[in-house]
């Protein structure tokens, strides 16, 4: 399976002030998570302004946190964002060496475009930065 970010990059939207990385084909397979939800990558954003400078931007689909179904509750939903964060995100980082100021993970119910409010999602943020090889959670 090809790294996640070491295609090249493309030009997403001046607004966003990011860019859009490419997804392997293998992107929209699930991803295996602890509380056995099913979770999917739809999209990594980089260079997008964070608390403490550029940061990267994995937004992941998982559609058993939404309100109505009452499946996965929040701090499950963290403890999911963290294993992506360690597994998932740490194994797909740019091969370019750098290593970024902050890593944000979303989980969102549906497609929710980046920077659109839909009061109607249910969606949850965490903030990592990386320190020793490992995510650690940061307050945003």
């Amino acid at each position: 399976m090809p790294p996640l970010l070491r295609n090249s990059y493309m030009f997403r939207a001046p607004a966003l002030i990011g860019f859009l990385l490419p997804l392997p084909l293998w992107a929209g397979e699930a991803i295996p998570v602890p509380s056995g939800q099913v979770v999917t990558l739809l999209e990594a954003v980089s260079n997008v302004p964070g608390n403490n400078g550029p940061a990267l931007r994995f937004r992941f689909l998982a559609p058993d946190i939404a309100r109505d179904l009452g499946r996965i509750d929040p701090d499950t939903a963290g403890s999911d964002m963290d294993h992506l964060c360690n597994t998932f995100v740490l194994s797909n980082l740019p091969d370019d060496g750098a290593i970024p100021a902050e890593i944000i993970i979303s989980l969102s119910d549906s497609d929710v475009p980046l920077g659109e409010n839909h009061p109607e999602a249910t969606q949850f943020f965490n903030s990592y930065k990386i320190e020793d090889g490992v995510c650690q959670w940061e307050m945003f």
